[in-house]
């Protein structure tokens, strides 16, 4: 604080679009956090996200040819018929022994799944682990992951776990929400199809891919039970428990200029049979302006780019500010 009076010129440099984080603490640490943000940038220019059967969201996202330019990331496409071979691949005693290792044992409760699935399942995460390892990849998103060999959210899950980033239905903008967060923080994001309930103040958050260490991957593994997925009810999905009264940001990477964002904390977690498996209520600020302001009136697109949102244990607001100074996107709060 007693460093002098230059802190005086900060609203003006960045006015004037200086990238440059200005820090009023006393805190040290604090600049062991701007230094990973720092890191950011270069790591998305080193990352490769393999496509399985072509992205979904926002225009600019879906195109590799603007992702490689604005951000330097490579997008790598796959077929399902790769993933089809290399599921086939695998051999079946080491999916027998991954399954029982993370899921099987450690479930609190299996529900519909049999155990020849969750070995099934268990059999396509170790095919994509080692595909991203041959492609060197840090990330997967897939459109195909409701088809064959079997369904995505173990795969995703486990590969969330580790400190790498697996996104449901081919996301392309919450691929690269999750890959920012992870580089800056060091943790997985929640992909949310989420709901409102203004009577209760309520953002409800739901899907049926989450991982079990939403602290990181040095954190302990939330309880979780074994279930199908819920649309189709086939196949393998979690119903993971979420901390209550933990805070969270809700948060998501658009058109690759802009982060749209908001927090919450989470008060309740349900499992009512009409959303998808894993669900938590967050109270907001005002449920009813995000209601009216979903998008900030500045997104477009299908429904991956509409209706998904990526939730992120903590209050991480001011990184992305600071973030966004340091890599020139916008950060507009939506609720």
């Amino acid at each position: 604080p007693f460093s002098g009076h230059g802190w005086m010129y900060f609203p003006q440099w960045r006015k004037a679009g200086k990238k440059v984080v200005l820090l009023p603490t006393s805190n040290w640490s604090e600049l062991d956090q701007i230094v990973a943000l720092m890191r950011v940038a270069p790591r998305l220019r080193q990352t490769r996200i393999l496509v399985v059967r072509g992205p979904q969201g926002t225009a600019a996202a879906c195109d590799a040819k603007q992702v490689k330019e604005r951000l330097g990331t490579e997008m790598v496409p796959i077929s399902v018929e790769q993933t089809l071979k290399l599921h086939k691949a695998v051999d079946l005693k080491a999916a027998e022994a991954e399954a029982e290792q993370y899921w099987l044992s450690k479930a609190k409760k299996i529900v519909e799944p049999s155990r020849e699935e969750i070995i099934n399942s268990a059999r396509l995460y170790l095919a994509m682990k080692d595909l991203m390892i041959r492609e060197r990849a840090r990330a997967i998103a897939s459109s195909n992951c409701m088809g064959e060999p079997a369904k995505g959210c173990l795969t995703f899950s486990k590969l969330n776990d580790m400190g790498l980033v697996g996104a449901c239905e081919g996301d392309m903008d919450s691929t690269l929400t999750m890959l920012m967060f992870q580089y800056a923080l060091g943790m997985p994001g929640f992909i949310s199809d989420p709901v409102f309930d203004t009577s209760s103040n309520a953002l409800i958050h739901f899907h049926c891919t989450s991982a079990t260490k939403m602290d990181g991957p040095a954190g302990e593994r939330l309880p979780f039970t074994i279930r199908t997925q819920s649309d189709s009810e086939r196949g393998v999905s979690l119903d993971v428990e979420n901390r209550i009264g933990q805070a969270v940001t809700c948060a998501k990477f658009i058109n690759l200029d802009t982060m749209l964002i908001s927090t919450g904390k989470i008060f309740k977690v349900t499992h009512d049979e009409l959303g998808c498996r894993t669900q938590f209520w967050t109270e907001v600020a005002d449920a009813q302006k995000m209601f009216n302001n979903w998008g900030a009136g500045i997104l477009k697109g299908g429904t991956m780019a509409l209706l998904h949102r990526d939730v992120f244990y903590g209050d991480h607001v001011q990184s992305m500010k600071n973030l966004g100074v340091l890599m020139g996107f916008e950060v507009v709060e939506e609720g």
